[in-house]
C-alpha cells in the first residue's frame, strides 16, 4: 500500500517478543487478517494484541506518537461506555523490525465492515453513547494542534481538490467538488474543542451480539472539532440509521454540513491512494462518496 511499506512477518515477531518480553516467548505469534492502512496486526496468544507500523521508523516522532496513543487510551477508559485498548507493553526496534511497536488486551469482536449494523438504530445508538462520552471530557484547555484531523475544513482543501482531480474516472467528483465547496462555506466549529475520535472507521468499530463493544486503534485521537466523529453517518449507516446518530448527537445544521465535509476528507483521499492496493478500503470510500451524494 506504501512506497516505504515492510514486510512484517511472523517469525520476526516471535524473536522480538522473545528478546523483548520473555514472560511471554511461549506464546504463538499469529498474524491477523486486516485491510488497515497504518498497522500489521498480530495475535500473541488468546490475549494479547501487537500492532507493528507498516512504515517503521527511528524517528523519535513515531516512538512519541505510539507513547501519546497509550496514555491516550488509558485517559479515555475511564469515562466512555465500551472497551478501548488496554496498553500492556511498548517494544523497541530490534532484529527485522526498525521501529518501535505496541502491545494491547487482545479485544473480541467482529468488525463493523464486516456485520450488518450499518442500518441498525440500536448500533447508531451506541456509537452516539460513546462519542458524547468521548467529547464530554475535559481537555483542560487543550485546542487542536494544528497538523490533525479536527482543525478547519479549509485546511484540507488543496489535498482534496489534488483527489478529486485524481478521481475522476472513479466517481462523481463534478457533483463532489460543489459539495464540498459548500461545506466549506460552513461557518467554522466556534465552541470549545473536544476531545475526539478523529478516525471512526468501519474497521475500528467492534461488534458483538449487534451492539458496539469496543472502539479500537486510537491513533488519531486528539483535541479538535467534534464534527469530525460524525464520519460514521455516511461511512457505515444507512439514511435512517444516519438520522439517529444525528438525533442522539444533537447535532446543528452548521457541524453536520462540516462532518460531511470530514467524510469527504478522508473518502476522496482513501479512494485514489487505495483504488489498486486496498479494495476494501476503497469499497468504503466509494460507499461513504456515494452516500454523500445521495444527501446531497
Amino acid at each position: 500500500m506504501h512506497a516505504d511499506q515492510v514486510d512484517v512477518r511472523a517469525d520476526t515477531v516471535a524473536g522480538l517478543v522473545a528478546d523483548q518480553f520473555p514472560r511471554w516467548r511461549a506464546l504463538p505469534v499469529r498474524p491477523v487478517a486486516s485491510h488497515g492502512t497504518v498497522n500489521a496486526l498480530f495475535r500473541l496468544g488468546d490475549e494479547i494484541a501487537l500492532r507493528f507500523p507498516l512504515q517503521p521508523s527511528l524517528d523519535p516522532e513515531q516512538r512519541d506518537a505510539l507513547i501519546r496513543e497509550q496514555e491516550n487510551a488509558r485517559r479515555i477508559a475511564a469515562h466512555v461506555p465500551v472497551v478501548v485498548p488496554e496498553p500492556l507493553a511498548l517494544g523497541e526496534p530490534g532484529e527485522g523490525y526498525p521501529g518501535p511497536w505496541s502491545a494491547y488486551r487482545w479485544i473480541t469482536g467482529e468488525s463493523a465492515d464486516r456485520t450488518e449494523v450499518g442500518d441498525s438504530a440500536a448500533f447508531a445508538q451506541n456509537l452516539a453513547g460513546f462519542v458524547r462520552a468521548l467529547h464530554g471530557m475535559d481537555t483542560d484547555g487543550g485546542t487542536w494542534n494544528g497538523r490533525s484531523r479536527g482543525g478547519p475544513l479549509h485546511t484540507r482543501d488543496g489535498d482534496v481538490r489534488a483527489a478529486l482531480a485524481e478521481s475522476r474516472h472513479l466517481t462523481d467528483t463534478v457533483r463532489l467538488a460543489r459539495i464540498w465547496a459548500d461545506c466549506l462555506d460552513t461557518p467554522p466549529h466556534a465552541t470549545a474543542d473536544r476531545w475526539i475520535h478523529a478516525d471512526l472507521m468501519p474497521g475500528n468499530l467492534l461488534v458483538r451480539d449487534g451492539r458496539l463493544a469496543a472502539v479500537i486503534d486510537l491513533g488519531a485521537v486528539a483535541v479538535g472539532d467534534p464534527a469530525v466523529d460524525l464520519m460514521p453517518a455516511w461511512n457505515l449507516m444507512t439514511p435512517a440509521a444516519r438520522k439517529v446518530y444525528r438525533r442522539e448527537l444533537g447535532v446543528d445544521d452548521a457541524t453536520w454540513q462540516r462532518g460531511r465535509g470530514w467524510a469527504i476528507v478522508q473518502a476522496i483521499g482513501a479512494l485514489s491512494y487505495y483504488v489498486d492496493t486496498n479494495p476494501m478500503m476503497a469499497d468504503i470510500a466509494r460507499r461513504t462518496l456515494d452516500a454523500v451524494l445521495a444527501d446531497g
